[in-house]
């Protein structure tokens, strides 16, 4: 098939980048997200991507997406109405959680809300030991009666049962005897969904996915629809929370997979276009118009987790490590009771938006005092396809920031951004300084719409002295969906002596897990045989809470296990400052990651420009020197090798970057821009 194409939906805008795959020429378009319909935005997208290049349906042989579905579903309350069942005894168990209030010293704040409702949950009579055990019996009838009562208006049913993750078996007969009596209902089964210990985390991991299933069923057919209408005919994949993609059937069984999906689309680009540019230790610096999103790639790899909170619910799912913070372009920017000046959580969103967009919106927002402040074009954005209001947001920040402050206009726009550079600055010392790793060995890799209007200041802050900004900044998720593999994660609670008495249970572990593995790959259509697998453990020392996960080259035996246990020892020390060598270490959960290689589409060459016309020039707000007049130049006029010496503002249509004094800008082969910052310099 001729055409490739990666599609990301974001809260304001929705990217779709088609690529060719023999020239590696990409064609980029963006388009106004639809929250009611999400589904709506993807296939209006498509058509005007084929529209533009004069292709059709049937020349392109691969679709994949980045989805902000699930979130905004868990976070707005918009999900599916979900049953729960439990063990007779632990039914409460998504109430009382882990007995930590959210905010330790706020004692007015609400608990967070279940996946569940009290009156959906059932208690089912039987028990299983801590070794998986039968200790009571499934009682059939009184199940099958439960069943029959279920609410008609209940769309799924997650069953969790105490130690499934040691013997699914009666969460397998209870989910049969569900499809009998309720038919058509989601079913989803912790010992499928997360197979490993710790009831409350499992628990809430299971009933957050059966609550996603009827949202994700439906967007999904939705869009599979609107694909064969339009004469497509491959199966489109999706981004995993994990930077790797999946079936649409297999995510419709696992929706709580895809928390992070268009940000990890992000960071896997952002790791490719870094490699080949030849820089491997990034921290991604990604800004949307509602968050800002973070992570650290040492080695071209990105840092992972197996944990991630959701509107205060844990959800156990492999994904990539970022941090998450409400600053984007569309933060609003108000003031306390306290009198003092905030920007964010709050956001615009893409409705009604930055005041300056003109649609409707009135309160200030940190774009708004970009525009202010002159780094953003006062015409229009997106290439002049979107008019913008600078008056508009004068007057904004004039009624809700300068007059309650008692400053100028100007002064409150500076602040505004001062506080969101702040806040932001500390999103990039999480993920860094507090995890024990410099950022000033890492170049700040900067993309999305606000990323590169950012940048510098913020790296100038974390004492880092270069920003990568790759060639079309706004659409790095979808590239970055495009250079993804398909991904499958795995793993097993096994709870075993990290010793030869425990190696029985540990390579069982891993057997259960390889045969996950077989079925996965046969689901999703791969070769087992061509698999790319990566083997790792959880450890701990007894009597511990929590675990180091340290990777394997294969299946271990003795030796191996033992040579991981010294290696546990120095992460230990490493990472907490002590080891205890003389105390017994544990297996806690065996892990299995397989990957199915694609071949990405080619990177596409800058082409040479000629001589660069004069640029224009504006008056530009920098907080070393205030206004200055500062030149303006079209990214597409910079060929590779241009440099650009700061004060300088360099537009595109999908984002503006700023080069302030004391920073120089220069262009390489691959169309990325180089932002290094002169030693002694102001920023």
């Amino acid at each position: 098939m001729r055409y490739w194409i990666g599609i990301d939906t974001g809260g304001t805008f929705t990217d779709v980048v088609l690529a060719e795959m023999a020239t590696g020429r990409h064609r980029f378009l963006k388009v106004p997200s639809n929250p009611a319909d999400p589904a709506e935005a993807v296939l209006r997208g498509l058509d005007e991507i084929l529209a533009e290049e004069g292709a059709t349906g049937a020349e392109v042989g691969a679709i994949a997406l980045g989805t902000t579905l699930a979130t905004n579903a868990v976070l707005e309350g918009k999900t599916g109405r979900a049953a729960l069942l439990a063990t007779a005894g632990f039914a409460d168990l998504l109430d009382l959680g882990r007995q930590r209030r959210p905010h330790l010293y706020n004692l007015d704040i609400a608990k967070p809300r279940p996946a569940v409702a009290e009156r959906d949950r059932i208690e089912v009579r039987e028990r299983l030991d801590a070794a998986g055990a039968v200790v009571l019996a499934l009682d059939e009838a009184a199940l099958e009666a439960a069943l029959r009562g279920i609410d008609a208006g209940v769309q799924a049913v997650a069953i969790c049962l105490l130690h499934s993750y040691r013997n699914p078996i009666h969460e397998e007969r209870a989910a049969a005897l569900l499809r009998r009596v309720r038919p058509g209902v989601h079913v989803c089964l912790s010992s499928e969904i997360s197979p490993e210990f710790r009831e409350y985390e499992r628990s809430a991991t299971t009933a957050v996915n059966a609550a996603l299933m009827p949202v994700m069923h439906g967007y999904l057919a939705r869009f599979r629809d609107g694909m064969r209408a339009r004469g497509l005919r491959g199966e489109p994949v999706v981004m995993q929370s994990s930077g790797g993609l999946v079936s649409t059937a297999t995510l419709q069984r696992r929706p709580v997979n895809t928390f992070l999906s268009g940000p990890a689309g992000g960071v896997i680009g952002a790791a490719m276009v870094g490699e080949a540019a030849g820089i491997t230790d990034l921290v991604t610096f990604d800004i949307g118009g509602t968050s800002t999103d973070v992570c650290l790639v040492k080695a071209g790899r990105p840092a992972r987790s197996g944990l991630q909170e959701m509107a205060g619910q844990p959800v156990r799912a492999a994904c990539i490590d970022l941090h998450t913070i409400g600053a984007g372009g569309g933060s609003l920017a108000w003031v306390d009771a306290g009198g003092l000046p905030k920007v964010g959580p709050q956001s615009a969103g893409s409705v009604p938006g930055p005041a300056c967009y003109g649609k409707g919106g009135s309160r200030p927002t940190v774009t708004d005092a970009n525009m202010v402040l002159g780094r953003l074009n006062s015409v229009a954005l997106l290439d002049g396809r979107m008019p913008v209001f600078p008056d508009r947001a004068r007057a904004a920040i004039e009624q809700h920031m300068a007059a309650p402050l008692g400053m100028d206009v100007v002064r409150a726009a500076a602040g505004i951004l001062e506080i969101a550079n702040v806040n932001m600055t500390g999103a990039v010392r999480v993920i860094s300084v507090e995890k024990g790793e410099d950022p000033r060995r890492c170049a700040l890799f900067a993309f999305g719409g606000g990323g590169p209007l950012h940048a510098a200041e913020v790296a100038e802050a974390m004492g880092m002295r270069r920003v990568l900004v790759p060639a079309h900044p706004g659409l790095m998720s979808a590239i970055g969906l495009l250079a993804a593999d398909i991904r499958g994660d795995f793993g097993l609670t096994c709870l075993a002596p990290a010793g030869p008495e425990g190696l029985p249970q540990v390579r069982a572990a891993f057997a259960d897990l390889g045969a996950r593995r077989d079925a996965w790959a046969a689901a999703e259509g791969v070769d087992a045989a061509a698999l790319r697998i990566e083997h790792a453990l959880d450890l701990r020392y007894r009597g511990q809470s929590s675990e180091l996960v340290l990777p394997l080259s294969a299946v271990p035996d003795a030796a191996g296990l033992a040579a991981c246990v010294e290696v546990f020892h120095r992460q230990h020390a490493d990472r907490f400052g002590y080891a205890m060598p003389h105390r017994a270490v544990e297996v806690v959960t065996a892990r299995l990651v397989a990957v199915a290689a694609r071949q990405a589409p080619p990177v596409e060459r800058s082409a040479s420009a000629s001589e660069p016309p004069p640029p224009a020039h504006r008056e530009v707000w920098f907080r070393a020197t205030g206004f200055v007049r500062t030149p303006v130049l079209h990214r597409a006029t910079l060929g590779p090798g241009a440099v650009v010496a700061g004060p300088a503002v360099i537009e595109q249509m999908d984002t503006t970057t700023i080069v302030p004094p004391g920073w120089t800008a220069r262009a390489d082969a691959q169309g990325n821009l180089l932002l290094d910052h002169d030693a002694g310099e102001p920023a």
